[in-house]
C-alpha cells in the first residue's frame, strides 16, 4: 500500500526520479527518462505493480516499519534514513548519481550499533506494473528484461528469487556496508560496468555542493529556498535543458476522483516561471541551456505554440488511461501523455517573453534567433489576443475569455516593446505600442466588476480567480490601485479555506463547472503563495509573513511539496513534488527578505 504523498522523499539524476517512502520503498520510477515506463509503479496501484523495499526485517504479518528519522544529506539530493530497532540501528543511503552513461538508483546500507536483520525486496514490473520480466542470472549478475528494457541488479549480498520477486536476507552490525544498485541498459546492448557505490557517492555529493555554492540568495529563509531550487534542478532534464512539472502522473487533486493528470512533461508556462526563480538566485547556465530548448522545441513554428511539449520537444503526447492500474487510494483513471497539449492558452506568450525578458535583463548572452521568435510571438498575439481560449488552469470546458490570458498577452506585448525600446530587436514600435494600450484598456472595461471593485475570472462572468492576483506582480496595475486591492480582498474573501490558504477558483463539487470537471479540489499552493506576495506589495507585510511561513509549514519533513494542500484531510495532494509550488516559495522568500518582513 502506498504512503500518503507527503511521506515520500525525492531523489533523481536530472534525467529521470524515483520516490522513496518512509518504510524504505521506492514506489515509483521510470527509467530511462521522466516520461518513460515505470519500473515500479506501486505508488499508482498495489505491490503487484512493481516496488522496492529496504529496510529492517519484519514479520510477514505486519507492515514494514517506518524510518526513525530521515534526512538529505546537506544540501544535496542524497537520502538518508534511519531505524531504531531492538536490534540496533541501522541507516540507508539513496541516491542517484548524476549520469553520463547507465542511470543507476544505488542503495547503501551502513550498521550504526548492535546487529541488525535486513531484508530487501525488488519487483520489477516493466510498463507501469503490466509486464512481469524476465529475470535471470548473467556472469554472476541479475537482469530483468523485458521488450527493450533491462535493469541490472548488482549487490554482494546473497540474493534468492520467490514469486517472482527477488530477495536478500543480511545483517548489518556497525561499521558495515553493503550496497545494492539497479542499472538500466537497453536489451539490446551488452550489460552495464559494474557500479561502483562509494565512488558515485562521493561524486554526488560533490556534484551539489558545488552546484549550491552558485546560489546568490542568502535571506532568512535559505534552507527552503535551497531545497526547493535543488529539488528544480532534480525536475530538470540535463540532456536538452527541459523542466518538468513533476516527476509523477496522476497523483490526485481529489482524493479518489478523477482530476488526476500526467505532469512529466514540459509546459511553457512552468518552465518559464522556473527560469526566472533560477535566473534571480544565480542560475544562468540553466536559463541559457532552457533558452535552447525552447528555441528548438518551437522552431520555424511559432504560430503553432503549444503549452507544453516532451523534455526533448516533442510535440505528440497523446493522452492514454492505465486501466490495470486502480490509481493513488483508488484515485482513477491513471492517465499516460497529456490531452492538454493542443490547446489554446494565450497566457504562456506572457510567462515565455518574461522569462525571455528576464534572461536578458540579467545579461544572458544575446541569442539572435530568442529575440526574433519573441517579434513572432507579438505577430501572432495581434491576431488572435482577443480570442476566447482555455487558459492557465487548462479548463476542459468550453473556451472563455479569461482575464488572467488578456494581462499575459498584454505583459508579452510590453516586454517585447522594452526590448526594442533597449535597441536590441527592430519592430513596429508605435503599432505595439497601441496595441498594448487596447489590450490594458479592454480587460479593464470588459474584465472588472465595477459594483464588486474587483477583477473577474473572465468577462462577463461574477466568478473569481487566484491568477488575477498576478496582476501586481506582472506590473500590469501599481499595487496601490484600488482595483488591485480590491481584487486581492475579494479573493481573500471568496477563495480562501479556513486556513487562510487560496483555492484557484470556484468548483462545482458532484457536478461540472468551469473546468469541465466533476468532484472538487485543495487549496492550489502556489495560489496562496500569489497572495503573500501580494499582501507584501500592498505593504501587509506582517500578514504576508505569517501566510507564507503557514505555507513553508505544509513541507513535508525533507522540504518538499505537491501541487495542492486538502484542507479537509490536511494532506498533500496533486503530482509531487511540484514545480509550481516550489517556484513561488522561492519568489515569495525574495520578496520578503528585500522588505524584511521575516521574524526574528
Amino acid at each position: 500500500m502506498a504512503g500518503r504523498i507527503e511521506d515520500y522523499a525525492l531523489i533523481g539524476d536530472m534525467q529521470t526520479a524515483a520516490l522513496v517512502c518512509r518504510d524504505g520503498t521506492v514506489d515509483w520510477l521510470c527509467l530511462p527518462r521522466f516520461d518513460s515506463h515505470a519500473i515500479f509503479a506501486g505508488l499508482l496501484g498495489t505491490e503487484e505493480h512493481g516496488f522496492w523495499r529496504l529496510g529492517p526485517a519484519h514479520a510477514a504479518d505486519s507492515r514494514p516499519p517506518t524510518a526513525s528519522r530521515r534526512t538529505y544529506r546537506g544540501d544535496s539530493l542524497i537520502l538518508e534514513s534511519e531505524w531504531d530497532t531492538p536490534r540496533g540501528t541501522v541507516r540507508v543511503t539513496d541516491f542517484m548519481p548524476p549520469r553520463d552513461g547507465a542511470p543507476q538508483l544505488i542503495r547503501i546500507v551502513e550498521g550504526v550499533t548492535g546487529r541488525v536483520p535486513m531484508r530487501s525486496v525488488l519487483r520489477m514490473r516493466f510498463s507501469y506494473g503490466r509486464v512481469v520480466p524476465w529475470v535471470h542470472k548473467h556472469d554472476g549478475r541479475t537482469v530483468a528484461v523485458a521488450g527493450p528494457d533491462s535493469v541490472w541488479f548488482d549487490t554482494s549480498a546473497e540474493t534468492y528469487g520467490k514469486s517472482l520477486t527477488t530477495y536478500a536476507d543480511f545483517t548489518v552490525a556497525p561499521g558495515d556496508r553493503i550496497a545494492f544498485t539497479i542499472s538500466w541498459q537497453p536489451s539490446h546492448k551488452e550489460a552495464p560496468p559494474l557500479p561502483e557505490p562509494e565512488q558515485s557517492l562521493e561524486a554526488t555529493e560533490d556534484f551539489w555542493r558545488e552546484w549550491v555554492e552558485h546560489c546568490t540568495y542568502h535571506g532568512p529563509y535559505r534552507e527552503a529556498v535551497i531545497r526547493s531550487l535543488i529539488t528544480l534542478k532534480a525536475l530538470t532534464y540535463a540532456p536538452t535543458g527541459g523542466i518538468v512539472a513533476a516527476p509523477t502522473t496522476s497523483l490526485p487533486e481529489d482524493i479518489g476522483g478523477v482530476r488526476n493528470w500526467d505532469y512529466r512533461y514540459t509546459w511553457l508556462r512552468d518552465a518559464a516561471i522556473t527560469l526566472t526563480s533560477l535566473l534571480r538566485t544565480g542560475y544562468r547556465e540553466e536559463a541559457r541551456a532552457w533558452r535552447e530548448w525552447l528555441l528548438r522545441a518551437v522552431a520555424g513554428d511559432p504560430e503553432n505554440l503549444q503549452i507544453m511539449y516532451g523534455i526533448a520537444g516533442e510535440r505528440e503526447l497523446g493522452e492514454a488511461e492505465l486501466d490495470w492500474l486502480p490509481g493513488y487510494e483508488n484515485s482513477a483513471p491513471v492517465r499516460v501523455g497529456n490531452g492538454a497539449a493542443h490547446q489554446l492558452q494565450l497566457d504562456v506568450y506572457g510567462e515565455v517573453t518574461e522569462a525571455l525578458h528576464l534572461a536578458h535583463m540579467t545579461g544572458l548572452a544575446r541569442n539572435d534567433y530568442a529575440s526574433l521568435l519573441q517579434l513572432k510571438l507579438i505577430r501572432y498575439l495581434e491576431d488572435h489576443w482577443d480570442e476566447p481560449d482555455e487558459g492557465i488552469w487548462e479548463v476542459r470546458g468550453p473556451r472563455r475569455h479569461f482575464v488572467h490570458s488578456k494581462v499575459m498577452a498584454w505583459v508579452a506585448v510590453d516586454r517585447t516593446i522594452k526590448l526594442i525600446e533597449s535597441g536590441d530587436a527592430d519592430g513596429p514600435l508605435e503599432r505595439w505600442k497601441e496595441l498594448r494600450d487596447d489590450i490594458h484598456r479592454d480587460v479593464c472595461e470588459r474584465g472588472y466588476d465595477k459594483e464588486r471593485n474587483t477583477f473577474t475570472q473572465s468577462y462577463g462572468s461574477q466568478e473569481l480567480d487566484a491568477s488575477l492576483l498576478l496582476i501586481p506582480q506582472m506590473g500590469f496595475l501599481p499595487p496601490d490601485d484600488k482595483r488591485v486591492i480590491g481584487t486581492i480582498e475579494a479573493i481573500q474573501r471568496e477563495l480562501s479555506t479556513s486556513d487562510g490558504f487560496i483555492l484557484r477558483y470556484p468548483t462545482a463539487g458532484g457536478d461540472e463547472g468551469v473546468d469541465g470537471l466533476p468532484g472538487d479540489e485543495g487549496a492550489f499552493l502556489a495560489c496562496s503563495f500569489w497572495m503573500a506576495d501580494d499582501l507584501a506589495m500592498i505593504g501587509r507585510v506582517d500578514e504576508a509573513r505569517k501566510l507564507f511561513e503557514k505555507l513553508l509549514a505544509l513541507r513535508n519533513d525533507l522540504g518538499l511539496l505537491a501541487e495542492e494542500w486538502d484542507p479537509r484531510l490536511k494532506r498533500q495532494v496533486g503530482n509531487f513534488p511540484q514545480a509550481f509550488s516550489h517556484v513561488p516559495l522561492i519568489d515569495t522568500a525574495l520578496r520578503l527578505t528585500a522588505s524584511g518582513a521575516y521574524g526574528g
